[in-house]
């Protein structure tokens, strides 16, 4: 399966946004971000395979988020 390799720009309203954070508060935020990934993704794969157990789901989810490289 091939992939596309996509740039997605932000706005400069977000910019702005995302400038004015400190550091702490924008790790915060892409923490957030991420599980929020995390609990979709793990979400879909439980209503497409109710048969999975637990583990397969996580093992799924973790090779999602990572591209494959878990």
């Amino acid at each position: 399966m091939r992939q596309s390799k996509r740039i997605e720009m932000l706005d400069d309203a977000m910019v702005a946004v995302l400038r004015d954070k400190t550091p702490a508060q924008r790790l915060a935020i892409s923490n957030g971000m991420w599980r929020s990934a995390r609990r979709m993704i793990e979400a879909v794969l439980q209503k497409e395979h109710p048969d999975w157990f637990a583990d397969t789901i996580q093992r799924e989810v973790a090779r999602r988020m990572s591209h494959g490289s878990v």
